[in-house]
């Protein structure tokens, strides 16, 4: 019922406009975008997944990064604002789907979790944080952003749901931005030190 509530929602706002939240042009949006790609910490992903893509703009910034990229989306109509963008990134498969219900079969290296998950009941959050818990084992990398003022018909504001990650997540926390509008948070099951890797230190 309140998947078919989100479709209803998102559909509608992008019915009266193709681009709902201002995502392009916006030099917030495209500051906190280039934000999100400098905390990756690994160059390249194998396998990614972002659910709620909205209408693909991080997507196809993320898409430089990784060899296979799967995004999804609740609303028909951002997914075909998506598919538009990505006509000619082969390697990105664009999907309709929700969380926590509709998690996709397969392994991915990267989780982006970007405004989306005040978008949940906070029990809904507690069932997602059990199937992130429960990935199989390998290297991992999971990315959450989320605006921090309070979005009407949410019970929870960006700055919650990320006390609750941290809570949940056991893995090394590599990277924490604390924007004055945005929170930040990455977390790695692998070694969260580049310089180590490179043989730095």
């Amino acid at each position: 019922m309140q998947h078919e509530w989100h479709v209803r929602r998102f559909d509608e706002l992008y019915r009266c406009s193709p681009d709902p939240w201002a995502l392009e042009g916006s030099w917030y949006e495209q500051r906190k975008r280039a934000l999100v790609l400098a905390s990756l910490p690994q160059a390249r992903y194998a396998s990614a997944f972002e659910p709620g893509c909205a209408q693909g703009l991080l997507t196809r910034e993320l898409a430089a990064r990784c060899d296979r990229l799967l995004a999804s989306d609740c609303s028909p109509r951002a997914l075909a604002n998506a598919r538009e963008r990505l006509r000619q990134q082969t390697h990105v498969e664009l999907v309709q789907g929700a969380l926590p219900d509709q998690w996709p079969a397969g392994h991915f290296d990267l989780l982006v979790l970007s405004e989306l998950l005040y978008y949940l009941a906070p029990t809904d959050l507690d069932r997602l944080l059990a199937r992130l818990l429960a990935l199989s084992e390998g290297p991992l990398t999971v990315l959450a952003c989320h605006w921090r003022h309070p979005i009407a018909g949410c019970a929870l504001s960006g700055a919650q749901v990320h006390e609750c990650l941290r809570a949940a997540l056991p893995w090394t926390l590599a990277c924490s931005v604390a924007d004055a509008d945005f929170v930040l948070d990455v977390w790695t099951r692998q070694s969260a030190s580049l310089a180590a890797a490179e043989g730095r230190i």
